[in-house]
């Protein structure tokens, strides 16, 4: 309720006692609100809001005496304009000075991914440490922050269009999400939806690059999680940009067990095989072995597919034998192209289990 409209009388079932009463003020052509109902409706905390006003003078145009600031609907529609050109990669001085309407002309966003420091929190950035980035970074944090989804789905479209799938995921869409996910570890539970809501857009972004058809009977790239891993975001990547170059893929996602992915690699034959861990407690070393000794394909024509392990958790140490290690999108997929398919006629597809080697 607007804070200026007239009390509601104490009984409503009554009439009204005659007498002199002081006529009600008239309605505002838009309910004025609050600091903190604006921020709410952006997406921002009351502090940003209030940082833009200081910084940018996108306050209320005006102020009642011995109130607080009060924003009416001209007042909200700038802030909104200057959200949605911080969201393209605007630098928020350049966003207000275009939302004030004071010089007329397109913004340009920068042209560069020229290093910037980091912002603090609740500033104009989103709070988030991003460091050293392309510009596109700091709109979809801003975007991600504010719970835009549809800015969010806009940006990545924008990136995937405009730079590749592979520079997108690598300088746009991986820094913001580790952005988001260093900001979730120190703020506690403040940040996980922001967590959630990007990582969820990033998974359908990647999810509508088109694969392109591969030559028959090309063995595929099998592509797993660790039991217990749920982090599947680079793996998703990774099968955009291998249907992308005409790859064919088997994608099983998230914390694929043990037995099922030893009989997914016996029954497709795949020429390589990505197991990926994000985490030192679920990288599971015997398990990656015994994938190494899987052998399959008809007898007297056996066969084994190249292990790739992919994902921080595995470490740098000592290298599980019988495997290789992938780092990085694009290094990954010029691994995988490197790897020799597996022999004409050895398919395992339709073939009876094997078991895998000692």
């Amino acid at each position: 309720m607007d804070s200026r409209s007239p009390a509601p009388p104490a009984q409503p079932a009554l009439p009204q006692p005659e007498g002199p009463a002081e006529a009600p003020r008239p309605a505002p052509p838009g309910a004025a609100l609050s600091t903190g109902a604006v921020a709410r409706r952006l997406g921002v905390s009351p502090t940003t809001v209030r940082s833009w006003e200081r910084r940018y003078a996108i306050g209320p145009a005006h102020r009642e005496d011995g109130r607080h600031r009060r924003w009416t609907p001209q007042d909200i529609a700038r802030l909104e304009l200057m959200c949605r050109l911080t969201a393209q990669g605007v630098p928020p001085a350049e966003a207000a000075r275009t939302a004030l309407g004071g010089a007329g002309e397109q913004p340009r966003p920068a042209e560069a991914p020229a290093p910037a420091p980091e912002e603090a929190p609740g500033g104009p950035g989103g709070g988030l440490p991003l460091g050293a980035v392309r510009p596109e970074c700091r709109g979809l944090s801003r975007a991600a922050v504010r719970l835009d989804a549809p800015t969010v789905a806009e940006l990545l479209d924008a990136a995937l269009a405009e730079h590749g799938l592979v520079t997108a995921w690598e300088e746009v869409m991986a820094p913001t999400l580790h952005a988001v996910g260093r900001k979730w570890a120190t703020a506690g539970e403040r940040y996980v939806e922001v967590e959630h809501l990007l990582s969820w857009h990033v998974s359908q972004a990647l999810h509508r690059v088109r694969p392109r058809p591969a030559p028959p009977h090309t063995p595929p790239v099998l592509l797993a999680c660790v039991p217990g891993e749920q982090h599947t975001l680079p793996v998703e990547a990774l099968n955009a940009a291998l249907g992308e170059r005409g790859v064919p893929t088997r994608m099983f996602g998230a914390a694929l067990p043990a037995e099922a992915l030893h009989d997914a690699v016996r029954r497709t034959g795949p020429r390589a095989v990505v197991l990926w861990a994000q985490s030192r407690t679920t990288a599971d070393r015997a398990l990656a072995r015994s994938l190494a000794r899987i052998e399959w394909g008809l007898r007297g024509a056996r066969t084994q597919s190249a292990l790739l392990l992919a994902g921080p958790g595995w470490g740098a140490g000592t290298p599980v034998p019988g495997t290789g290690r992938l780092h990085g999108l694009r290094s990954a997929l010029a691994v995988i192209a490197a790897q020799e398919p597996p022999p004409a006629g050895s398919a395992a597809a339709g073939a009876a289990p094997c078991a895998y080697g000692s």
